[in-house]
């Protein structure tokens, strides 16, 4: 059978890696790999100066762009899609109704599937690829049942647009893990925000040089991009999530990207 041309490889020369969901930069026009599709990661050379406010003390301050805010900061609050400045209530995408605000479109799911069906039939004999797959959708759709009956967050969220976690919380914390679920269109960012709210734990993500609280992935202990929507996450095919899965909430140092043992929150089985 003929291989299928899917995907392109990121522009950054030391990367190059093939991408099956590459990202087109609005600003530049490049293509990149997951990693590398903020502005800030490939260095665009199109980034748009931004705004920047002179108070008459000589102290400068940064003006919220959000239509009929007033509101002003003393550091830099920039939405790393839009490249606009925000007061700290309206930070998020969905708050300042980000004009970069991505919605996985219905093409995404579909070369996903194609992708995940072309990797079984090259690893496995069709009969045993096919009964891992219904084993593990099986337990998947087991998971997603029960975290439904006892998760809490946003009863005012439609059934839609809800993604449930089993969520492993901080070592120090009282509960070594809690059922929650989120809306599918929030950032990583928010969704911190909102689970340290529901778990009653302390978030000093705005003071700088605090331990920021950080979603890491399950298995390979990577910490979350906070600019990531969920839906991206759970359409990427590389991020190995679910809804009804785990992840990992956890305090870490700013210069640490991620857990280096999972193993001691999520139980193995």
């Amino acid at each position: 059978m003929a291989e299928l041309d899917v995907g392109k490889h990121c522009q950054i020369e030391s990367c190059s890696q093939k991408d099956f969901l590459p990202f087109v930069c609005d600003f530049c026009s490049g293509v990149f790999c997951l990693e590398h599709r903020t502005t800030e990661s490939h260095s665009c050379p199109e980034l748009p100066v931004k705004r920047v406010v002179q108070t008459s003390g000589g102290s400068t301050s940064y003006q919220c762009s959000f239509q009929d805010c007033k509101g002003k900061e003393l550091l830099p609050v920039i939405c790393p899609q839009c490249e606009k400045h925000f007061c700290l209530a309206h930070r998020h995408q969905d708050d300042h109704k980000c004009e970069k605000l991505e919605t996985p479109k219905p093409r995404m799911a579909a070369t996903k599937e194609l992708v995940q069906k072309i990797v079984e039939s090259k690893t496995a004999p069709a009969n045993k690829g096919r009964r891992g797959a219904k084993n593990s959708a099986t337990a998947a759709k087991v998971a997603l049942m029960k975290l439904k009956l006892h998760a809490a967050g946003d009863k005012g969220l439609p059934q839609t647009e809800r993604t449930y976690f089993q969520v492993y919380l901080p070592k120090d914390s009282k509960e070594s893990s809690k059922p929650m679920f989120f809306c599918s269109k929030w950032s990583v960012g928010k969704v911190v925000d909102y689970a340290a709210s529901l778990a009653s734990l302390k978030n000093n993500n705005n003071v700088l040089a605090a331990k920021k609280l950080r979603l890491c992935h399950p298995q390979t202990g990577e910490a979350l991009r906070m600019d990531d929507t969920l839906l991206s996450l759970l359409a990427h095919p590389e991020m190995s999530l679910y809804n009804g899965g785990n992840i990992i909430l956890e305090y870490l140092d700013n210069e640490s990207t991620g857990l280096e043992d999972v193993f001691a929150y999520v139980p193995q089985t």
